[in-house]
């Protein structure tokens, strides 16, 4: 299988990083063909401007969503954008890591998908390619994401609500919207004040998770 992991931590010797090292080490073991975009340490760009695009269609005002339908009839993105899009083409799974930000992913990933998912390659609503019609379908996605706070906080009954209703917003209306098969979401809860057994016993319990695939 073909799997691009894509990961967002500022910190390499973070928990976070430990489960994205585990995470690729499985799945190279198991024989997968396995591409990694770490969005810090490449110093991603999340920011959509003007510049993603090598030619305009419309030189005078600025509207992403035509320039992007456009750029990818005529190999107009930039570089940076055409590199990620081979990845996301090339890959069978999509798996991506982060922390929980105010219930969602960091700025920088939410970017990435801003910029690499983009109208005519991502999705095509002018031709209706969504959701059982994507263009991504036949593609498998999953999310792998910790907190700082305990699982009772983040539970239906708990001050922020059910973490996996706040994911909906990337599963359903990113991932889904876009044709892809999402997988249950590995959450991992109140990573800061676990001590380092239980933190062993995550990292093998994560590793089995995706050795499954």
């Amino acid at each position: 299988m073909k799997i691009l992991y894509v990961y967002a931590h500022p910190e390499p010797k973070s928990f976070n990083g430990a489960l994205k090292d585990t995470a690729l080490a499985a799945l190279q073991e198991k024989g997968h063909e396995v591409k990694l975009s770490d969005l810090y340490a490449t110093n991603f760009n999340p920011v959509l401007n003007a510049g993603d695009f090598t030619e305009r269609k419309k030189p005078d005002i600025f509207k992403p969503f035509f320039e992007a339908i456009q750029a990818y009839k005529t190999g107009a993105f930039a570089p940076d954008i055409k590199e990620e899009m081979k990845k996301v083409k090339w890959a069978d799974l999509l798996i991506f890591q982060f922390p929980i930000f105010f219930t969602s992913m960091p700025a920088i990933m939410k970017g990435w998908i801003d910029r690499i998912l983009a109208p005519g390659f991502g999705f095509n609503p002018v031709t209706n390619n969504v959701y059982d019609t994507g263009l991504f379908k036949g593609k498998s996605v999953m999310l792998v994401t910790t907190t700082g706070a305990p699982k009772e906080m983040y539970s239906e009954g708990g001050a922020h609500r059910d973490l996996n209703k706040h994911l909906e917003s990337i599963t359903h209306c990113i991932f889904e919207y876009m044709g892809m098969k999402v997988l249950p979401s590995y959450i991992i809860y109140e990573v800061g004040s676990i001590s380092r057994e239980k933190g062993t016993e995550i990292l093998e319990n994560y590793r089995q998770r995706v050795f499954e695939f």
